[in-house]
């Protein structure tokens, strides 16, 4: 993901460097940032559990994609890192669902990722215990 971020960024500063932006409405003023971004339901169902304490389903799935990250660039074993893969993925993908933006990503391409994820975890765990069995 992050070599992906990295490469929209890219493209984004070379579009700027070329004034590819200069010209768009709004250019070189303050951006308003209101809440209209968000549907009013899910504006009134944040404001509740914000009020009874507790946060919004998207930060806690941030959150524990943070986490994933974490542990994912932590761990050295291969199988365990395509297992986190997987999960980051699936959480990931959720995420875009409660954003309720348009998906970039087909959903049949993701569910094809998650599933060759999963059975490449599955290989490398057969891999690895037929390793420690052979020694």
């Amino acid at each position: 993901m992050k070599l992906l971020d990295a490469l929209v960024e890219q493209r984004i500063a070379a579009a700027a460097a070329r004034g590819d932006f200069d010209d768009l409405p709004g250019a070189g003023t303050p951006q308003e940032l209101d809440d209209q971004l968000v549907p009013e339901a899910v504006r009134v169902a944040n404001r509740i559990l914000k009020n009874a304490g507790f946060v919004p389903p998207a930060v806690e799935q941030l959150r524990a994609l943070r986490d994933l990250e974490q542990a994912f660039a932590q761990e050295g074993d291969k199988a365990a890192r395509c297992r986190l893969r997987a999960r980051m993925l699936a959480l990931d993908m959720a995420l875009e669902s409660l954003r309720g933006g348009p998906m970039v990503v087909p959903q049949e391409y993701r569910r094809r990722i998650a599933e060759r994820l999963s059975e490449r975890a599955a290989l490398d765990m057969d891999s690895s215990g037929l390793a420690a069995g052979a020694a």
